[in-house]
């Protein structure tokens, strides 16, 4: 009897990934850290510890949605994706007209809702029920169409894109080219998976980087930028390639802020300067520029052991899907796999340097609650397949003994 219950007390715990919420608490607490440290050196900020409490009050929020859809078992997430998906199409709109005019003043994005001090962007809460949605999608269409063929093929493409328009559309009223990336990302990786075949996906793949370039050709020379002033690109999109081609060449006025990033990266060497160490003055370094403090104050290897905590969690995410075998799962946990790999990749990239400037945050490192909560949510989804996929596993044992 006492070796029962202990076999069932392991079998309760493994329900839980452990793994998983390590990544996350380490991610947590050196995102604690290093917005302390930006608090600490900005003469805006009045009250420093506000600041962090902020944080962990998000952090908490953030917690208690992911355990709150961490009990929804794949069937009711399947009946909430529609749900979830429409609900956030009427925050988009919304926004629209209830934006906060102060927000839209110093950022000219019509994205953000706001209660008192408090802002919120239901563009975040619309990347997991986009994720839901997508998943819903494709295992619909394979369900009803098991061999692939070049039509189905087509027609699921046409099926994802048509999901995908009105946040494009939404997005682009909002002028966030930014968050717009992150859902192109999520799209993109969850065709890779969809079992669209290669003979579609190739060309695809290619025109998207034959346009790419056509667009980086016709920015840098002057006929080219009066065609895409004429279809909408604006003069700070402009500022942000140029910046990112040619950083050293306006560190005073546009690329000041990528400068200085790369500056205070720099200065932290291998080691680092120590913590709460700021001689770089470095603009929004709380929220988008949140890498410049960790390698200012920890160097290469504390810039290292963010990298591999990245990794380490993208892992920890890859093998929960292998375990379960749950064909919706697997779209899901995509999804969430390229929301937070596009934001590692993109917030890192523009830090040092690499990528152009789009206010991408760090996930659960940068300052900012609902970035934090869209990525708690995928958080929840990802530890509710293990959850359910155990606690199955479990009954059936014992219907089985």
């Amino acid at each position: 009897m006492a070796e029962e219950s202990r076999l069932r007390g392991q079998a309760e715990d493994s329900r839980i990934d452990w793994g998983i919420i390590f990544s996350i608490m380490m991610l947590g607490l050196i995102g604690l850290a290093s917005i302390y440290v930006a608090a600490s050196h900005d003469s805006s900020v009045v009250n420093v510890t506000k600041q962090v409490v902020t944080q962990v009050m998000w952090f908490v929020i953030g917690t208690t949605l992911a355990i709150i859809i961490m009990q929804f078992d794949s069937e009711q997430l399947w009946r909430v994706a529609p749900i979830a998906y429409w609900f956030g199409i009427f925050l988009l709109v919304a926004v629209l007209v209830l934006y906060s005019r102060s927000m839209y003043a110093s950022t000219g994005a019509k994205s953000w809702f706001a209660v008192g001090s408090l802002t919120f962007q239901p563009s975040e809460i619309m990347k997991p029920a986009f994720i839901l949605m997508l998943g819903r999608v494709v295992t619909t269409h394979n369900t009803e169409y098991p061999a692939h063929t070049t039509p189905g093929d087509w027609q699921l493409i046409g099926k994802l894109v048509a999901y995908t328009i009105p946040l494009i559309i939404l997005l682009k009223l909002q002028n966030d080219f930014g968050t717009m990336l992150v859902f192109f990302a999520i799209l993109g990786g969850v065709i890779l998976v969809s079992g669209i075949s290669w003979r579609l996906l190739a060309p695809a793949f290619a025109i998207v980087f034959a346009f790419a370039g056509s667009v980086l050709f016709l920015v840098i020379t002057t006929s080219g930028r009066h065609i895409l002033e004429a279809v909408g690109f604006k003069a700070y999109q402009f500022a942000r390639i140029d910046t990112w081609l040619n950083p050293a060449t306006d560190t005073s006025n546009n690329a000041y802020q990528v400068w200085q990033s790369m500056k205070a990266i720099g200065s932290g060497q291998i080691t680092g300067r120590g913590f709460n160490v700021s001689h770089v003055t470095v603009p929004v370094r709380e929220s988008d520029m949140i890498f410049s403090v960790i390698g200012e104050n920890f160097g290469f290897i504390g810039c290292t052991i963010v990298v591999l905590l990245y990794f380490l969690l993208i892992y920890q995410m890859i093998r929960v899907t292998f375990d379960t075998k749950n064909e919706f799962y697997a779209y899901i946990s995509t999804g969430v796999i390229m929301m937070v790999l596009f934001h590692v990749f993109e917030n890192i990239g523009m830090s040092i340097g690499l990528l152009p400037m789009t206010g991408i945050p760090l996930p659960f490192i940068s300052q900012g609650g609902s970035a934090l909560i869209a990525n708690m949510a995928g958080i929840g989804l990802i530890m509710s397949m293990r959850f359910h996929y155990k606690s199955y596993m479990f009954s059936r044992n014992d219907r089985f003994e």
